[in-house]
């Protein structure tokens, strides 16, 4: 291998991670798709082109030898717009010359291996503080506050044991789901709470995908449309999951 082919190698392993973790992360397809081509730019390639969709990214890089192109598979994605930024930030230095490739390998590694999100504690009182404040943006009661808190805390709880258990996505949200119902059906019934059309609504708005639902529409607006079909048959997929669950419950009780 010459010292061109190995340069080349390593601008599309940096570009190629940055991809992977944006992606893995919920960014969205056109942002994913600019930053790897500016990286690869950077570094003096003269063109570059990319693929990105939901599941696999496509990157190849053109020079005086023959093409090169590499395909890496996406298994896991999640929303950590934390990491999201991180890239951007690194990619806003490698445009600036402050970088070289092995520094920006390694601060790449460094976001990809970081602990992603927050602690499950914080994630299950913002759900609740959550539900509770679209159960009063909804127009409910406050006597239903309490309800809401408990329903919304209680089946974010469920939705990451459910994931950790079964890792498919689809399938946590119903047990989630589920759980929510449950419980705000039983608080109307022991008289702890009044309505529970808006415990249950407040209560699954946290698991809703807005984000994925928002990346779909600006997805489709760029033209990338097997990025935006995809994300709005996930988005539609979990919107089916979240009101099956609330559904038998309300079914069978």
């Amino acid at each position: 291998m010459t010292i061109q082919q190995k340069n080349t190698y390593d601008i599309m392993e940096v570009c190629v991670l940055a991809g992977k973790i944006m992606l893995q992360s919920g960014a969205e397809t056109y942002r994913v798709e600019d930053t790897m081509m500016r990286i690869a730019s950077a570094y003096g390639a003269k063109e570059s082109h990319s693929y990105v969709t939901p599941t696999g990214i496509i990157f190849s890089i053109e020079s005086d030898q023959p093409t090169k192109t590499k395909l890496f598979r996406i298994t896991e994605r999640t929303t950590d717009l934390q990491k999201v930024t991180y890239v951007n930030s690194i990619s806003r230095r490698i445009s600036k010359g402050e970088l070289t490739l092995d520094e920006a390998y390694y601060a790449l590694k460094e976001i990809e291996e970081s602990k992603a999100g927050y602690p499950t504690v914080i994630q299950v009182l913002a759900a609740a503080a959550a539900s509770g404040c679209f159960l009063i943006m909804f127009k409910g009661t406050w006597f239903d506050f309490p309800a809401a808190l408990v329903a919304g805390g209680t089946g974010l709880l469920g939705f990451i044991y459910a994931q950790r258990l079964v890792p498919i996505k689809f399938f946590s949200e119903f047990v989630a789901s589920l759980i929510i119902a449950i419980i705000a059906v039983l608080a109307v019934e022991f008289g702890w709470g009044v309505q529970v059309d808006k415990i249950i609504i407040g209560s699954v708005m946290p698991l809703v995908p807005g984000l994925v639902l928002t990346n779909a529409i600006r997805d489709l607006m760029a033209g990338h449309l097997v990025s935006g079909l995809s994300k709005g048959a996930e988005a539609l997929l979990t919107a089916f999951a979240i009101g099956s669950g609330v559904a038998i419950v309300l079914t069978f009780m």
